[in-house]
């Protein structure tokens, strides 16, 4: 997670950013194409890109499509929020780190569609850019043929934040949250979200996501944000009774990230869980 968050991490030198843009423009999955089993059209697979307009701003996103995908039956889908380090404008640079990365070593493990959006530079997943997010997400719901029941969302660091802000503000809206080395309490430029009541902001929280199946996946020895930002959301979720599993890894700092979404237990999980019928007024 770079930018202001880790000042080693060689994304803050603008020459090296450029590099890795490059980098990405050539090693990017270019798309591959199949017959669609439910029209007969060619179905465009790999990493896309893709643009969504809110208001009067345009903002990059790519969208991952496996390479079995056809149309003729409903897929899941998984919105995925970066870390600090991959903002800005290019809509590449989110697909490098993270679950992108996890998606390029083992495809076969993702069986679903990965929706990711990616933030301007000096802004945080809270606000324009946290809607921007869904917009993407529900451009994608519309272009191609999703399950509404197993909708996922998932994010890293800076994004584990704004995973538990959408969470927060739409907690109907997913069938299940994964928070890597993800944070509630106001850190750096980052504002709390959660208003004001009785309890802690991890309690008010767990109280208005307690149904929410959640995995949180946190480095024993983080230097960047502390890991009693996962205990504290894992125990006041328990103590609601939510459906919540924490893994603590030993002696590993920041990246969380490589060793969560390469992980086949976790993701397997994620793809499992469906959200309940909503009831009828």
């Amino acid at each position: 997670m770079g930018g202001p968050w880790l000042a080693a991490d060689p994304t803050d030198d603008p020459r090296q950013e450029r590099y890795v843009v490059r980098a990405l423009r050539t090693a990017i999955f270019l798309g591959m194409t199949i017959p669609s089993l439910a029209s007969g059209q060619a179905v465009a697979t790999g990493f896309l890109d893709r643009m969504v307009r809110v208001g009067e701003h345009s903002a990059a996103y790519q969208v991952y499509v496996p390479r079995d995908y056809d149309g003729s039956r409903p897929w899941p889908v998984i919105l995925f929020l970066h870390g600090a380090g991959e903002r800005g404008t290019d809509g590449l640079l989110q697909t490098e780190v993270g679950i992108g990365s996890a998606i390029r070593r083992n495809p076969s493990r993702y069986p679903a569609l990965v929706v990711m959006p990616q933030s301007p530079r000096d802004s945080v997943w809270q606000g324009a850019p946290a809607q921007a997010a869904l917009a993407a997400l529900d451009r994608t719901i519309a272009e191609f043929n999703i399950d509404p029941a197993r909708v996922y969302l998932t994010g890293m660091s800076m994004g584990g934040n704004g995973s538990w802000y959408l969470a927060y503000h739409h907690p109907d809206r997913f069938a299940a949250l994964a928070v890597i080395c993800g944070f509630v309490s106001p850190f750096r430029a980052v504002r709390s979200f959660v208003p004001d009541g009785e309890g802690t902001l991890y309690e008010r929280l767990a109280e208005r996501i307690a149904h929410l199946p959640v995995w949180l996946v946190h480095g024993a020895a983080d230097p960047v944000v502390p890991v009693v930002e996962s205990r504290a959301m894992h125990d006041a979720l328990k103590a609601r009774g939510g459906d919540v599993h924490y893994v603590e890894l030993p002696n590993v700092g920041h990246n969380a990230w490589d060793p969560a979404y390469q992980s086949p237990e976790l993701i397997q999980w994620l793809l499992a869980q469906r959200r309940p019928p909503r009831e009828r007024p």
